[in-house]
């Protein structure tokens, strides 16, 4: 796939389409803009192709996925629709000389949600909006529940006679004015949903909802209107208040949940520079958007900054961290000529670099993509609860029509509350709470183990892993490097031990702001106040400086440091191989050489042996060369392990195992591990690993501590165990009581307190989990 400009220019000026009623909708046709969410490629008979990322919003269930695609592909021009429902994400292939992003936009509106390109200031509003709005019938659900339940305690505690009939009337009054707004506003998402399921002709779970809401609102109307009509003088404005706020708090838990994820991702696209230093012909230079570069473009990246787009420098040396693409844990140098990566981090010398790729066509921004690509997949299991719901949902309006038509001819007077009861009674709020409500406790006890659950749904699958690849380079092992060896190559004063070296080493390595700097002052404690004199550093190369005495001495490369050529056993012994060397040595001869290598985080021997015992087959994945990968492979006892891997030999190995049958999770920290979190079954994220992969991932591991993955893997499989506890409970409840609703022998209020009893069991149950 190639990015081409200068075809979404020409997109956006097609002749052949139509501007966009809303004026706002005709900044997404802006060619600039569109690169921020546009890839482009040539299709096999030379057509320019647009594949667009959007953000949706104001879904409620797996239906509303097929709703969006359908109202996608209706538009004109475009080729396929492919939407998430748990990523609230849709990706659109669709032809520019045929349509445009403000149209597939408009698409999404009429079909009753809304969109927004997947750009964080947009989607973000959108959110916010989404989230108050969200907040709001809540809060009015919930309080006015709570005021209905209060009136409509004396009906049920009062003995016969000792409510007078103008007081339960009174009391009726009161619970009907404070219904309206449950009905009005509380419960809009509910009637919109049915409304749009009848114009699509489709059925989803609003479906039986709003019937049920409306039917026992109208004939609780009735009641209180007319008690002694053909309604009866029951009402159950409680059931129905009660019934609308649990399904609100339900959908309020998962909004936030999709929510926090895409807050997340937005986080780590913003940590890519949004501003880059362009340097003038005439020696000036200009700050522009990065979405402004162009290959050829000569920029200056300082010291600290990330590199915005990808390129050769033009001087040097310098180092750069690309930890979290490539997941090499050791920063790499660079001089001029050599190519970097956008995204990637300069920590060695401020440095020019011409332009080569930027925007769309840059690494970081291919990650991004593939990412995107795996999160929009819909998973097989929605598409399983798909084919399934239609039948159920028809069965339960089938029940209860069939109920109030034989009714209607037993005892017309008690048919509407007959399919009242045989709704309530049929409504899956056990069986819809026996699920969540046990994940959402499972994610509460995992949060104050340090392991932050994302999508609950996850959790399901957690439980029925059985194959963990594990990336090593911040999950298993620290990402900073450690000193491990300190080795007297020509001992003397100053340098007479071990400790001597490494205390004067540490002191010049205060003067620098060098990782393996960094690394020597973390192991010494407390460095030896050396006067030094004279301090210099030289990008690339390491610090120089001069003692007291006026003797010269060096701390950086081999060659830097004068210090020759290394020992034969070096080569000869391959564990004594590390990633990287540090020199002290003086003009004299003194000289003392430290190696650093990773170190495996604490608890990791614990964890792999912990998760062999689980049953998992294990796989270590690395970006880094093949010796260190099977070397630290064999040190944790893991069978498999791939190293210097790429983004994409990452998504083979997972999707070839996922092929073979395997429940497949991922374990990672770095941008390179976002694809494959995202195409994983179930995936984890370090803590303090990248934003975009803790975006993707279903479980973050706060505190990096890798027998914290164990506890959630143990926890996923004891909270499906109580799942499937509640679940024979709600079935079992609704196997009693349908028949009973069905005869006529369980009325609308016994349904509405066994639907609460039996709602309040589950939940009790499912409190469990977080144990």
């Amino acid at each position: 796939m190639t990015a081409a400009p200068a075809a979404a220019a020409g997109a956006a000026a097609e002749p052949g389409t139509t501007a966009p009623a809303d004026p706002r909708l005709a900044l997404l046709d802006d060619p600039l803009e569109q690169q921020r969410f546009t890839r482009w490629a040539v299709d096999a008979a030379g057509q320019r192709i647009a594949t667009s990322n959007l953000r949706l919003s104001g879904m409620y269930c797996a239906a509303c996925a097929d709703t969006i695609e359908q109202a996608l592909l209706s538009v004109g021009g475009v080729r396929s629709a492919s939407v998430s429902a748990a990523g609230q994400r849709a990706a659109v292939r669709w032809d520019p000389a045929a349509t445009r992003p403000s149209a597939l936009v408009a698409a999404v509106r009429r079909a009753g949600y809304d969109a927004a390109p997947d750009l964080a200031a947009p989607a973000r509003e959108q959110r916010r909006a989404e989230s108050r709005q969200a907040l709001w019938r809540l809060f009015v659900a919930w309080f006015c529940m709570m005021q209905v339940m209060m009136l409509a305690t004396p009906s049920y505690v009062a003995g016969p006679g000792e409510l007078a009939p103008d007081l339960a009337r009174l009391l009726n009054w009161g619970s009907w004015v404070l219904s309206l707004p449950v009905l009005a506003f509380s419960a809009g998402p509910f009637f919109r949903g049915f409304v749009t399921s009848l114009r699509r002709r489709r059925i989803s779970m609003d479906v039986p909802v709003a019937i049920g809401i409306a039917v026992t609102f109208v004939a609780s109307s009735g009641a209180t209107f007319d008690p002694g009509g053909w309604f009866g003088h029951e009402v159950y404005f409680d059931s129905l208040t009660m019934f609308v706020s649990f399904l609100l708090a339900a959908r309020w838990f998962e909004l936030r949940a999709h929510h926090r994820a895409a807050a997340t991702l937005e986080g780590a696209l913003d940590s890519m520079p949004q501003q880059a230093e362009r340097l003038l012909a005439d020696g000036g230079s200009e700050t522009v958007s990065v979405q402004r570069l162009q290959r050829g473009d000569r920029v200056r990246v300082a010291l600290g900054q990330a590199f915005p787009a990808d390129g050769r420098l033009l001087d040097g040396p310098t180092h750069v961290d690309e930890a979290l693409l490539s997941g090499e844990s050791t920063p790499q140098p660079r001089a001029a000529g050599d190519e970097v990566v956008a995204g990637s981090l300069n920590v060695g010398a401020p440095v020019t670099v011409a332009v080569e790729r930027a925007g769309a066509d840059t690494r970081y921004e291919a990650i991004v993509a593939l990412m995107r690509d795996a999160f929009s997949q819909r998973p097989s299991l929605a598409r399983v609860a798909d084919r399934w719901a239609g039948p159920f949902l028809w069965t339960v309006l089938a029940l209860a029509a069939g109920a109030a038509l034989v009714w209607s001819r037993l005892d017309p007077q008690r048919a509407v509350w007959v399919a009242v009861a045989v709704l309530i009674v049929t409504c899956p709020c056990a069986l819809s709470l026996a699920v969540p409500a046990t994940l959402v406790s499972a994610a509460g006890g995992l949060a104050r183990r340090g392991a932050l659950v994302q999508r609950l749904d996850a959790l399901e699958t957690i439980a029925r892993l059985d194959h963990l690849f594990l990336d090593k380079t911040g999950t298993l092992t620290e990402p900073a490097l450690r000193l491990v060896r300190v080795e007297l190559r020509q001992p003397g004063s100053g340098l007479a031990d071990e400790a001597g070296a490494l205390a004067a080493a540490a002191a010049l390595a205060q003067w620098s702001a060098h990782p393996l700097s960094a690394a020597l002052r973390a192991a010494e404690a407390a460095p030896a106040p050396w006067a030094w004199q004279a301090v210099r550093e030289l990008p690339g190369q390491g610090l120089e400086a001069r003692d007291p005495a006026g003797m010269r001495w060096r701390l950086g490369s081999r060659a830097w440091a004068g210090a020759g050529a290394g020992r034969a056993d070096d080569a000869a012994d391959p564990t004594r191989a590390t990633p990287a060397q540090v020199w002290l040595r003086a003009d004299d001869g003194r000289c003392a050489a430290f190696a650093f290598d990773e170190g495996l985080r604490q608890g990791a021997a614990e964890a792999v042996r912990a998760l062999r015992a689980m049953g998992l087959r294990l796989t270590l994945l690395s970006g880094d060369s093949r010796q260190r990968a099977q070397r630290l492979a064999q040190t944790l006892q893991i069978g498999d392990a791939v190293g210097e891997a790429t983004p994409q030999s990452k998504l083979d190995a997972v999707a070839a195992a996922q092929a073979a049958g395997a429940r497949v999770g991922m374990v990672g920290d770095g941008v390179n591990d976002a694809p494959v979190l995202a195409r994983a079954d179930a995936s984890f994220a370090m803590g303090q690993g990248a934003l975009v992969a803790r975006a993707q991932a279903d479980v973050v591991l706060i505190a990096n501590r890798p027998m914290d993955l164990v506890h959630a893997i143990g926890t996923a499989r004891r909270s499906m165990a109580i799942v499937r506890q509640n679940l024979v409970w709600a079935i079992a409840y609704n196997a009693a009581c349908v028949p009973l609703a069905l005869a006529g022998w369980l009325p609308p209020w016994g349904a509405g307190l066994g639907m609460a009893a039996s709602s309040l069991g589950v939940v009790l149950n499912a409190t469990r989990a977080a144990r």
